[in-house]
């Protein structure tokens, strides 16, 4: 149970912390929510420069100056509620070897709690962060930690989609014979009648599977719960759980990963699955790069076995320059992007609002998504 806190006033205002850079009318938005019961603290001085729109972590290298991180500091210690984490100084990080959003371990001294002692609650802009919020000592019951989970189920999805027509309709081929000017006319195949099977059918699972349904694929999923009725909620023509995970991998021609990074996830596709698995069938990874084998993984890309990647995450980010899967040419390589659209802030910014205004009010038990910080999700 989430603890239950009292509500702010006036005379205890709610200081929140925005700690990664955000639009100007999306800080007046959540300043505007209950300006008598909440303080703003936002320096996009103290911040990175953007690579991007919507960039949480700004221009890699940097770093703020000793008066600047001295003062970062002391605005930390106010906060009572933080948007997104922190950016850890220079000389204070270690580089993690889990593949993780934000991958990093905090020297002693400097991690969020220490920053920030008053620290009650944390929206996270990811969803797929249980692994960095045990790195960081929040694996405790409090502070509350929220994530972005079902924001970046629309990206994510059209990304599967893009993947699977670019690889089925062979746009790499037209777009090296367009190279070529070159025109003879093929034959191409369609999405309608394969076989797709989604592992891990949450927010994003269950959108991919929505899409696919109506593409006229058949679908399936391996969950954590195989209920009777979960399936027809889910709309899949098969349900599995872990121990039929290979019959559901000889079944499909492409295969969507989706599920989070835990401990029981971890290789989760491993060499005896990539063996299982229909021979040239598609592979698309949007969960994390250690839900796979990945020298499996391009020892069947090599063979053929599995006919096509499309990999959004790989094992440790970013994608090592001396890496094969640079140069297989049946692997198509998204840099950790496929769920950042231009309205991801704007996405993310509904569901603070709405958490904090149940966080103003202590009405903690009905903030969402809350992480399960047992689940990692």
């Amino acid at each position: 149970m989430l603890a239950v806190r009292p509500p702010k006033s006036p005379q205890d205002p709610a200081v929140i912390m925005i700690t990664s850079p955000l639009e100007a009318e999306h800080v007046a938005a959540i300043a505007a929510v209950d300006p008598a019961r909440t303080r703003v603290i936002y320096r996009p001085d103290l911040l990175p420069p953007l690579r991007y729109v919507c960039d949480h972590t700004g221009l890699e290298g940097w770093r703020r100056s000793a008066a600047g991180e001295t003062e970062w500091r002391e605005l930390l210690a106010q906060a009572d509620v933080l948007w997104d984490f922190y950016i850890p100084p220079a000389g204070e990080t270690e580089p993690g070897e889990a593949d993780v959003l934000h991958d990093y371990q905090t020297a002693p001294g400097t991690g969020p709690l220490d920053l920030s002692p008053r620290l009650a609650w944390v929206q996270t802009t990811s969803a797929g962060v249980g692994q960095m919020v045990r790195q960081l000592g929040l694996a405790q019951p409090d502070p509350i930690v929220t994530t972005a989970s079902g924001v970046h189920r629309g990206p994510l999805a059209e990304f599967v989609f893009a993947a699977l027509l670019y690889h089925v309709k062979q746009f790499a081929h037209l777009n090296e014979q367009k190279g070529r000017h070159h025109w003879q006319r093929l034959a191409t195949g369609d999405l309608a009648g394969l076989n797709l099977a989604v592992i891990g059918p949450g927010r994003i699972g269950a959108e991919v599977i929505r899409i696919a349904n109506a593409f006229g694929m058949n679908t399936g999923a391996m969950g954590r719960s195989d209920r009777p009725g979960r399936a027809e909620e889910l709309g899949v023509e098969r349900l599995v759980g872990r121990e039929n995970l290979h019959d559901l991998l000889a079944w499909a021609d492409c295969v969507v990963l989706s599920t989070p990074h835990t401990d029981e996830t971890e290789q989760l596709l491993d060499s005896s699955g990539i063996a299982a698995m229909k021979p040239g069938a598609v592979l698309i990874n949007i969960a994390r790069g250690l839900v796979v084998d990945e020298a499996a993984m391009i020892e069947a890309l090599r063979s053929g076995q599995i006919g096509f990647a499309a990999l959004d995450v790989v094992t440790k980010e970013p994608l090592d320059p001396a890496s094969p899967l640079w140069d297989l040419p049946n692997v198509l390589i998204s840099p950790h992007s496929a769920s950042t659209a231009y309205r991801e802030n704007e996405r993310i910014l509904e569901i603070f609002i709405h958490n904090l205004r149940c966080y103003l009010d202590g009405r903690t038990d009905e903030m969402t998504p809350v992480l399960d910080k047992q689940r990692l999700y």
